[in-house]
């Protein structure tokens, strides 16, 4: 088995689709195939099922995904390692943040970071708390970025900003006027919400002390952006970070409801376990001095 055998496999998985995959890897779709069936006969497993057209994994396929993405992710720990000798000439670093540290309170820091070191390259994805900590537990990323605790003992989380909900709605809600708000009126509200996994959502439940389903949930969005637009539309709540929404409540498009959510912090996370690069570091030592 190779590295490159893995890295096909990792991409053929990942989009359920050999000429997808071909396009992304540059290579051609009978070399993507046939590595694919070499793997499978090897070892005497099936990786996908091809019905007609279509080709998705196996359950074997799906648990050894998450064995290539960590195999991978070793071997590109020994490339930066050896890469990055030379005073951060050369390098990268592979970033995962939720999306409202990716949006907001990220980009500042990597513009310093590439103005320091403009030889590094930088790879940011955003995605929400659940992905993110997944990512740099599986070797994906070395540098997590997310909003709020992590249970998992594989993981150091450091703090490198607060930041702060609120609760949001149009000016003409019937809780946009009222002080004092309380607990149970939220609970009784129409909400605009991301998806489940999210650190925004997980704050806003947690300080409502609401239990699965008591929330009146119109709709799940993916996106921030897209709650806030949401939330502009109609009599409903949102729950977003003040960075997001402020530009909106300073022009009058929503108002802030008189109900304090409990600050929250965005953690640095890394891999107990691996290869700290020198490009990791030198992130570190820029936010370091935000964290205080």
């Amino acid at each position: 088995m190779t590295l490159e055998q893995l890295r096909i496999f990792i991409a053929v998985a990942e989009r359920e689709h050999l000429t997808q995959a071909a396009l992304a890897l540059h290579l051609t779709p009978s070399a993507v195939s046939s590595a694919i069936r070499t793997l499978e006969e090897r070892y005497a497993v099936a990786l996908f099922h091809r019905t007609g057209r279509r080709i998705e994994l196996t359950e074997t396929g799906r648990a050894f995904l998450a064995e290539a993405r960590a195999t991978v992710g070793r071997a590109r720990e020994a490339e930066l390692f050896l890469a990055e000798v030379g005073d951060l000439r050369r390098g990268s670093l592979t970033v995962h943040a939720s999306q409202t540290i990716a949006s907001y309170w990220l980009p500042p820091v990597l513009m310093q970071l590439h103005s320091k070191h403009p030889g590094l390259e930088l790879h940011v994805t955003a995605a929400n708390t659940e992905l993110v900590t997944a990512a740099v537990i599986d070797g994906a990323a070395e540098i997590g970025l997310v909003e709020g605790a992590i249970e998992s003992a594989l993981l150091s989380q450091q703090v490198v900003a607060r930041d702060r909900l609120v609760i949001v709605a149009r000016p003409d809600h019937p809780l946009a006027p009222r002080r004092g708000i309380e607990r149970d009126e939220l609970l009784a509200a129409r909400w605009i919400l991301r998806e489940a996994g999210s650190g925004t959502r997980s704050v806003l439940t947690s300080a409502l002390d609401a239990e699965p389903g008591q929330l009146t949930v119109e709709l799940t969005l993916p996106s921030n952006e897209a709650v806030r637009a949401a939330v502009r539309t109609g009599p409903f709540l949102g729950a977003l970070s003040e960075l997001i929404v402020q530009a909106d409540i300073d022009a009058g498009r929503l108002v802030k409801l008189d109900f304090t959510l409990p600050e929250r912090e965005f953690l640095m996370l890394r891999h107990r376990e691996r290869h700290r690069s020198k490009a990791s570091i030198a992130f570190e030592d820029l936010v370091k001095p935000q964290a205080r």
